[in-house]
């Protein structure tokens, strides 16, 4: 640590998620002088893993898509550190909770033609309506895509369209303006291809598939088939390692156990941070990798009269509540599905039906749950045996709007050990016994370790559609109104998913500005 009146440096961030860390480490290979803080004693945020009960969990996304369609990892060779990925393929198996007509899952491959064979063997009423789907939502994903590769802007996103020759580019504005909901029933009648695709969009981001505007979460099906899921060996935490490691190399310094209290500003522009102990370390660059309203709201100090809208704006933006919990077990004997002999390697996603995910929605609002929520269920150790003991596995299972403001409270585990045991009528026999130690990572406990108010952080700003009419332009622009403040746009949590696109954009802005 610093002194007492801190170091000087070039640029500090604050926060060492997966998104703070891609930022710092441009930003250090780049030659500015850089200061990592993180308040946890360990690097990662929600990316990361952890030990539990002699085995390696992830504390949240363990499937990577997006961040693989990045160029971080070539860009910041984070090979070379250590980072390899197993691919995931098949990369997805989809099923409905009731499975009175069919009980087996259907499976997405990467492969489209191997994705409809599965279809056709499982849900044959669905095999033209996809086909149609991929038609038109394939090249809207390659958009949305290529978009992320720079920060999003009308012009950029204008040439964008015109070297791909708009491909792509009316699916996204028509789909914008509808629900998810409607664009899934305009392909298909089944609820096991619409509640996976509802499930891993719209109920993901915590909003009802019913609701306007949520039409480009139908893309979810999509995006398999053209980017590749992975899994770093050894658990989601080696990417934030292998980031960490590219950032050290780079001349980068870090300090954890590191809790900012202030964003210092004077003469109209940031001149620092001062931590919760009092040390001050002064930079003419701060970026935030943490929650907006932490950091226009409870940190800044002095700010000049140019961001007083902005405060007041972000004032008068309610603060979401988490809706993602986690259960992560030990296991004797891996689950198997009823009637299924394919290993749960993959995630396998468990849908309601659409309607009961928008009343689920509704639910949530009130602190209630589903009695049959969305889950995301895999077991790590059948693709990766290191994460697990000799002769053990790594159950993940992921229950998706279960309320922070839950009526019946999270100190007592009787709601999670509900869904273990609702999945468990879906498994063949012997999966409650097979659990030799388990936990659940819910919202209060996102809150508590994680330095997420409410178990959630603001971290979705529209796509890249963004850009042509975005209220919070500080998630798409990265800059603020303070001079030499940028945000990173995004933060990992249960349900933002890892793709590190936004942290390279900030750092991109934060070179032009000052490299």
């Amino acid at each position: 640590m610093a002194s007492a009146h801190g170091d000087d440096y070039d640029a500090i961030v604050v926060g060492a998620g997966h998104n703070g860390l891609v930022t710092a480490a441009y930003l250090a290979r780049a030659g500015m002088r850089t200061f990592l803080l993180e308040a946890r004693s360990i690097v990662g945020g929600t990316a990361a893993s952890e030990p539990f009960a002699g085995a390696t969990v992830n504390i949240c996304n363990c499937d990577h898509l997006t961040f693989r369609t990045t160029p971080v990892s070539e860009e910041l060779a984070l090979a070379d550190h250590g980072l390899v990925y197993l691919d995931v393929d098949p990369a997805q198996h989809n099923m409905a909770w009731d499975g009175t007509a069919r009980t087996a899952a259907w499976t997405i491959h990467h492969d489209v033609d191997a994705t409809l064979g599965s279809l056709r063997r499982h849900v044959p009423t669905a095999v033209d309506g996809y086909r149609r789907y991929i038609r038109a939502a394939r090249p809207a994903v390659e958009m949305v895509l290529a978009a992320a590769a720079e920060p999003p802007t009308l012009r950029g996103l204008t040439r964008l369209a015109l070297q791909r020759r708009f491909a792509g580019s009316p699916t996204l504005l028509r789909w914008s303006r509808r629900s998810a909901a409607d664009v899934l029933r305009s392909f298909f009648t089944d609820e096991e291809v619409m509640g996976p695709a509802a499930v891993t969009g719209p109920m993901v981001w915590g909003m009802s598939p019913e609701a306007p505007g949520t039409g480009l979460g139908a893309l979810t099906h999509a995006i398999r088939h053209v980017g590749t899921v992975g899994r770093p060996a050894g658990g989601s935490g080696r990417l934030p390692d292998a980031l960490l490691a590219a950032f050290v190399a780079a001349g980068g310094m870090l300090a954890t156990d590191s809790e900012v209290d202030s964003v210092l500003c004077e003469g109209g522009a940031t001149r620092g941070v001062r931590l919760a102990d009092g040390t001050e370390h002064l930079a003419p660059v701060v970026v935030s990798a943490c929650n907006p309203h932490d950091t226009f709201l409870r940190w800044l100090r002095d700010p000049p009269a140019a961001a007083g809208d902005m405060i007041r704006r972000w004032r008068a933006i309610p603060h979401a509540a988490g809706y993602e919990s986690k259960i992560d077990a030990v296991l004797a004997t891996a689950p198997r599905l009823r009637g299924d002999d394919r290993p749960l390697g993959p995630t396998t996603v468990i849908a309601p039906p659409l309607a009961d995910i928008d009343r689920g929605a509704a639910l949530m609002r009130r602190g209630e749950i589903l009695d049959r929520p969305g889950m995301l269920v895999n077991v790590p150790s059948l693709l990766d045996p290191a994460m697990a003991p000799a002769g053990r596995h790594v159950f993940s299972l992921e229950a998706l709007f279960t309320p922070y403001a839950f009526r019946g409270g999270w100190a007592d585990r009787t709601e999670p050990q509900r869904w273990l045991e609702a999945f468990a009528t879906l498994c063949e026999p012997g999966f409650l016994d097979s659990i030799v130690e388990w936990r659940a990572m819910t919202p209060d406990v996102y809150e508590r370790e994680f330095h997420l108010p409410e178990g959630h952080a603001t971290s979705f700003a529209g796509g890249p559609l963004a850009a042509f009419r975005n209220p919070n332009p500080e998630l798409t622009a990265y800059e603020t109104a303070v001079q030499g403040l940028y945000i990173t746009g995004a933060a990992t949590f249960p349900g933002a998913g890892v793709w590190g696109a936004s942290g390279r954009n900030c750092a991109t802005v934060v070179l032009a500005r000052h490299g």
